[in-house]
């Protein structure tokens, strides 16, 4: 049986990278799922491909409360309330001395990787709490980093908005598990997502990337394929029993 048959998701960033890897996942385990994200045609080629009784997409700036309740509303009237969270959307700043970095982009970095989950959070939690069964059995996946894990000069406050999720997602583990709800975090190391040049600080090349794969123990970087496989996990009831982990899909890089 799938392993989230009968299960209904809400993915933010979920059209490209990391979240398109989930999304696609998800459908294939059985979930319908709705994908909110700046790129709405993009989320929309994706529901193309993958079937309007599995997903829909919804234009979403996840910094802004109105937008993130909009989406949430929107999957409960396609789909009904969302059983499982994934905060996704991520964003960062350029590679470099960390007084470079101007101040919007700082509030930017914070609004889209840390916000974000205020504002989901603030959105599911009542509907959840109003079921007729309560919120038992909800889970919250929050894709942190491993930046928020062993951080790395050049990337400082994209490592503390990443380290910021990871902390707030044993908290809420914590403060959630009494009404069987869990949180858990994914921590990737450095992918081939379309942010991999503002990590690396300079033009995506075989050099480039040989410098990140140099401190990776088994020798690559990861792929969206690897995030979703942690995160289904995590979302499924295979993970029944799991709460408030900080879960590295990182080759060894925090060893």
């Amino acid at each position: 049986m799938p392993r989230l048959a009968h299960k209904t998701a809400f993915v933010t960033g979920g059209a490209a990278g990391f979240g398109e890897g989930i999304v696609r996942r998800f459908v294939a385990e059985g979930a319908r799922v709705l994908i909110a994200d700046l790129d709405l045609a993009r989320g929309e080629s994706l529901v193309a491909q993958l079937g309007a009784a599995q997903a829909r997409a919804v234009r979403c700036d996840v910094s802004q409360r109105g937008d993130v309740e909009a989406a949430v509303e929107a999957c409960v009237q396609a789909f009904g309330v969302p059983d499982i969270v994934v905060n996704n959307a991520g964003t960062t700043h350029r590679n470099g001395p960390m007084l470079d970095v101007d101040e919007a982009s700082f509030d930017r970095i914070f609004a889209v990787n840390v916000k974000s989950i205020f504002h989901t959070t603030h959105a599911v939690l009542p509907r959840w709490r109003a079921r007729p069964a309560g919120p038992a059995g909800a889970v919250i996946v929050n894709i942190g980093s491993t930046a928020g894990i062993r951080p790395r000069p050049g990337l400082s406050w994209y490592n503390a908005s990443k380290g910021a999720v990871n902390v707030l997602s044993k908290s809420m583990a914590a403060e959630l598990g009494a009404e069987g709800i869990r949180v858990n975090a994914v921590c990737p190391v450095m992918g081939a997502t379309n942010l991999i040049e503002q990590f690396l600080g300079a033009a995506d090349t075989p050099e480039a990337r040989a410098r990140v794969i140099a401190g990776i123990p088994l020798g690559r970087l990861s792929t969206a394929e690897d995030v979703a496989e942690a995160t289904l996990y995590l979302a499924s009831d295979a993970a029944a029993f799991i709460t408030g982990i900080e879960l590295p899909v990182d080759g060894g890089r925090t060893i």
